[in-house]
């Protein structure tokens, strides 16, 4: 039976859980509440995981778990607001540009089918071996090559769609007219 302190456990994995839980819900307040779940789950199970030197897969597996029952069960239900309010976004100076990139790429990686973000975010942003992921995800590992594989090519194809639109968006600026 594994003994792990469980302080040590939230400290260690509750930023990486936090930022998977993220890439897949797309919600920062559905990433809290996975990342929260699976904490929860761990503190009732936990002590029957028998090696510890698998909490985090165990960890990693239980949040992905709970996100896939979580849209199992939105997916039943639509919700519908009829009051929505569209909100004018943010005007950026050029000294946010790294932020935006950062925001491309995982505006990005959100547009991904869940079947490939969630292997492309554990082997890219978690640093998981194919055969983690595998475990992880319940999948073959040739189904994960796969996935990440065909991920890549989505998320670069993506990036190229988002790139095109930015740049139609970029109005240059006619001759003899103030700069800015």
């Amino acid at each position: 039976m594994a003994k792990v302190d469980f302080e040590r456990l939230v400290e260690e994995f509750y930023m990486p859980l936090y930022r998977f839980g993220l890439s897949l819900s797309r919600q920062e307040s559905d990433a809290s509440d996975l990342t929260q779940q699976t904490f929860l789950a761990w503190a009732a199970k936990g002590h029957q995981l028998r090696d510890a030197s698998k909490v985090k897969t165990w960890l990693f597996t239980t949040l992905y778990r709970e996100f896939l029952a979580k849209k199992r069960r939105n997916d039943r239900f639509v919700a519908t607001e009829d009051d929505t309010v569209f909100v004018e976004p943010p005007h950026f100076s050029p000294s946010v540009v790294n932020e935006i990139d950062a925001g491309i790429v995982q505006e990005a990686l959100h547009q991904l089918d869940p079947r490939y973000r969630a292997p492309v975010t554990l082997f890219y942003m978690q640093q998981y071996s194919y055969r983690e992921i595998a475990g992880i995800l319940n999948l073959p590992i040739g189904t994960v090559m796969s996935r990440i594989s065909r991920g890549k090519a989505a998320l670069r194809k993506g990036l190229s769609d988002l790139a095109a639109v930015a740049e139609r968006k970029v109005v240059p600026l006619k001759e003899g007219m103030p700069n800015g």
